[in-house]
């Protein structure tokens, strides 16, 4: 082999192909051996580098612990929902209930009847009856019913427009119900009377004193 010319740029003997070829070699040789414990990789100049080992890999080479992430945070449990309401949303009262000399009536033991029929002559019978308010102390409603005036026989009664009261709100058996109910006719004079209803609780007149 022919003595190598130094170089003119560093003074230094550049290395021949065969002792490079050496070089790159052993380095190959040396990273194979190498591998299992540094994760040397034994790619030459030219080649990009080979990723690092994974965690796991590294654990079985070292015999370490094997990084884990981090558990992920709890999910809180969802607030219940409110479960449905398996009752009424609140007592509701009914118009007396069917009973006594009121037992073949009609709307009462309802909420808000349209009609009210106490079984006896016209002039108990309240239809078309339409109710501005309920629920509260007293229950007023509209409707028609059979007007007789003073002197008149029920059978020269007609029909007008009546007011309706349903009052004395409380508990009759247990049940919430208006107890007392009154229907006049405000264009001939009359007025609510307290004194002069149908007991739809015991199912009785209570006259007037």
């Amino acid at each position: 082999m022919p003595n190598a010319t130094p170089s003119a740029d560093t003074g230094r003997t550049p290395a021949s192909p065969a002792r490079r070829r050496t070089v790159l070699a052993a380095t190959a040789l040396a990273c194979v051996g190498l591998a299992a414990v540094t994760g040397c990789s034994a790619a030459s100049s030219s080649s990009a580098a080979a990723p690092g080992p994974t965690a796991k890999a590294t654990a079985a080479a070292t015999g370490g612990p094997a990084a884990t992430s981090a558990p992920a945070a709890p999910t809180p449990p969802a607030s219940p929902s409110a479960p449905a309401s398996t009752g009424p949303a609140g007592a509701v009262p009914t118009l007396g209930r069917l009973t006594g000399v009121f037992a073949q009536g009609t709307g009462f033991g309802q909420v808000k009847p349209a009609k009210i029929f106490n079984g006896g002559d016209p002039t108990g019978l309240v239809t078309h009856v339409v109710w501005t308010s309920w629920g509260g102390g007293r229950a007023v409603a509209t409707g028609i019913s059979d007007y007789v005036g003073p002197g008149q026989s029920v059978a020269a009664g007609t029909e007008e427009r009546a007011t309706v009261v349903a009052f004395d709100l409380g508990t009759c058996d247990g049940k919430l119900m208006y107890r007392a109910v009154e229907w006049y006719f405000p264009q001939h004079g009359q007025a609510f009377d307290a004194g002069q209803y149908e007991n739809i609780c015991t199912g009785t007149y209570v006259p007037g004193s």
